[in-house]
């Protein structure tokens, strides 16, 4: 488990990933991101797809980046992945590379949930050992708030708007974590950069496995989402606590709950804060509402019924 005063007293000039970012105010990725570099041990390269991270964290002539860093396109994060985690692989059997080394893939949900999707699948399926990072912000918010495989049901985004033609997204959420899983790797997981001490507990395992690791990350977007960019770890919260995004993690194919709100909070607390989902609560919509609850509810117990236990990190 990582060591709260250890992850705190890592030197900014020693940070794998440095204030030195053009990333909005409030963006969920920062935290993301330093997050889970600071708490692998080992040294580190990363993969990161275009996207909001790969475009604000890298403007010419400066870089936020303190770490090994290869930029790719949107669909072949996990191919490079792989490239590399073999080459290296080869260079350590030939005696080249004595170290120990991890290998960690960023991408938004738009470059995972659907255009990387093919690479990620046969990176996972070939048993690649890296680790592969998911800031979930729920559509394509690097090119202007297009709507994702990860866009939740209902959500306005500007591919999928509100009026008298359309509510908003009419398709379920793509459920990328139960996905990944059905792949059988090592490590699986879903996280929320509300719960750093989570989030990190999940990176250091990642980091550990002899194979594959996946993270999902919650990742909130004051932009696309339509909340006051002070508001983003609370409204992530949120999430967790209205059981709209649970914590847990896939170990060896085992399913454990890392966390059970004490008082389960309706949905409407995680939407209203939320423009994306103000014409949720006109009149006309109530039905909406009743149908995101009832989906969060049905997820949730299906949740509660395949996990063995549950682990609180």
């Amino acid at each position: 488990m990582p060591n709260t005063k250890e992850l705190a007293r890592v030197e900014e000039a020693h940070k794998r990933f440095t204030g030195a970012h053009a990333l909005c105010a409030g963006c969920g990725t920062p935290i993301c991101v330093r997050t889970i570099l600071n708490a692998i041990k080992e040294p580190v390269v990363v993969i990161n797809a275009t996207g909001c991270l790969e475009v604000a964290t890298t403007r010419y002539p400066t870089t936020a980046w303190n770490v090994p860093w290869i930029h790719v396109a949107f669909e072949n994060a996990a191919a490079v992945a792989s490239g590399v985690e073999t080459a290296y692989r080869v260079l350590r059997r030939r005696g080249k590379i004595s170290k120990e080394i991890r290998f960690v893939a960023f991408a938004g949900d738009g470059g995972t949930y659907d255009i990387g999707l093919q690479a990620l699948s046969g990176a996972l399926e070939r048993g690649h050992r890296f680790i592969y990072v998911c800031y979930d912000n729920e559509a394509y918010m690097n090119t202007g708030n297009q709507r994702s495989g990860a866009t939740p049901f209902a959500a306005q985004t500007t591919t999928a708007p509100t009026g008298t033609r359309s509510f908003g997204k009419a398709q379920r959420r793509k459920d990328l974590t139960e996905i990944v899983a059905a792949h059988h790797i090592p490590y699986v997981a879903q996280a929320s950069i509300s719960d750093w001490y989570d989030l990190a507990a999940k990176a250091r395992k990642a980091a550990s496995v002899d194979g594959p690791a996946f993270l999902n990350v919650l990742s909130s977007c004051p932009r696309g989402w339509g909340h006051p960019s002070d508001q983003s770890v609370k409204i992530a919260r949120l999430a967790v606590e209205t059981c709209y995004w649970p914590l847990f993690e896939i170990i060896e194919g085992r399913w454990y709950l890392n966390y059970v709100p004490e008082e389960k909070l309706p949905v409407i607390e995680w939407l209203r804060p939320q423009k994306r989902f103000a014409h949720l609560f006109e009149p006309a919509n109530q039905e909406l509402l009743s149908e995101i609850q009832r989906q969060v509810d049905e997820d949730w117990e299906r949740l509660l019924r395949r996990c063995e236990r549950h682990e609180t990190l």
